[in-house]
């Protein structure tokens, strides 16, 4: 794996370094036009690797919680950049996953006008997916992701240190991840990892292997869509399904762990929609389902999964825009539908089988 990768943007080109030195060169950087915004969890557990981040009083730490990406929630971190005298030309640090990513971006994008961020993800889940790509994805009430940005930051820092003190839930929300975008990639790339998949907890080396692959498959779709007009709409696989489960679950499904069940979930349902052979979800399902297999028996409601399929921003109270598996290849395409009682006992069936296997 290159120790780099040039990643095309509306903004210019942005770079993704990897090493395992980065958070000792970060703490030692100069600080004057650097704002950090930290997940308070990643603070506690590297506070002696942070300590001068942590010691400067413009830092902001965040609890990374789903509540606190919200528009609501985050006002007061707008606030804490006018007090700490934020300028322009200064430069907002992310240090976490997913949620800090978020929030931080959409901060980025929107306070004066456009700011300068830089990010390194502490999380599996982003730093093999969602680091790259510009998205920021706000909630608004007990709505998911419905307010947003393109705005990708001008540098990422993957540093391997931060995967030691990952949790296995953790580590299977990452893999989650890698299994979809080599799902989209082929099912020949797909299954080669499947094979790989129990030494990935266990071969960190064959781990950060994994995450380079799996941004360098990304890079190809959103240079040439970045504003997910068309193509990248594939990289919603597992997603609408995912998200759904996520919200009727309370999220106490990680994100990645439910997109691997969403995937699942689109897979059986592309069965009894003719849309894919039995054979394709046979090859698929074991590696899936050993990824959210703890997860599993988490009581989960149809109406609510339905319920939340419906405010996903790609879809309406009738019509879903979902994406599956199609074809003797099962190539990952988007498929209209419409949300009928055919395909609300398709998601019972499943949701009955996974319960039950």
């Amino acid at each position: 794996m290159s120790e780099f990768l040039d990643i095309e943007s509306h903004k210019g080109v942005y770079s993704v370094f990897f090493g395992s030195e980065w958070l000792s060169k970060m703490n030692a950087a100069d600080f004057d036009d650097l704002h950090f915004i930290v997940d308070s969890k990643v603070a506690e557990l590297y506070s002696k690797q942070l300590n001068r981040v942590l010691g400067d009083p413009k830092t902001i730490l965040i609890d990374a919680t789903e509540s606190n990406k919200s528009i609501e929630a985050i006002i007061p971190i707008f606030q804490k950049l006018v007090a700490n005298n934020a300028r322009r030309n200064h430069e907002l640090v992310a240090i976490g996953g997913g949620v800090i990513q978020d929030i931080t971006c959409f901060i980025a994008t929107v306070f004066l006008r456009g700011v300068n961020w830089k990010f390194y993800p502490t999380t599996l889940l982003a730093q093999t997916d969602s680091c790259i790509g510009s998205k920021s994805s706000i909630n608004l009430s007990n709505t998911k992701n419905i307010l947003g940005t393109f705005h990708p930051p001008k540098e990422i820092y993957i540093c391997s240190e931060f995967l030691d003190t990952l949790e296995d839930r953790e580590i299977r929300s990452g893999i989650g991840e890698i299994l979809k975008v080599h799902a989209i990639n082929s099912a020949k790339s797909f299954d080669l990892l499947a094979n790989h998949y129990d030494d990935l907890t266990s071969n960190r080396s064959l781990l950060i292997e994994y995450i380079g692959r799996s941004l360098l498959i990304k890079k190809k779709y959103i240079e040439v869509d970045e504003f997910d007009k068309g193509i990248r709409n594939i990289f919603n696989y597992g997603h609408s399904f995912g998200h759904a489960i996520e919200s009727a679950t309370k999220y106490l499904i990680p994100h990645g762990v439910a997109v691997s069940m969403g995937m699942d979930m689109a897979n059986r349902i592309a069965v009894l929609r003719n849309l894919i052979s039995v054979d394709h979800h046979h090859r698929m399902h074991k590696v899936l389902r050993k990824n959210y297999e703890a997860f599993s028996k988490t009581p989960m409601d149809l109406d609510e999964i339905i319920s939340a399929l419906t405010k996903d921003k790609k879809n309406t109270a009738s019509q879903l825009s979902l994406i599956f598996p199609v074809g003797e290849k099962a190539n990952i395409e988007k498929v209209n539908l419409t949300l009928d009682d055919s395909f609300r006992s398709q998601c019972q069936v499943f949701l009955d089988e996974m319960k039950h296997e």
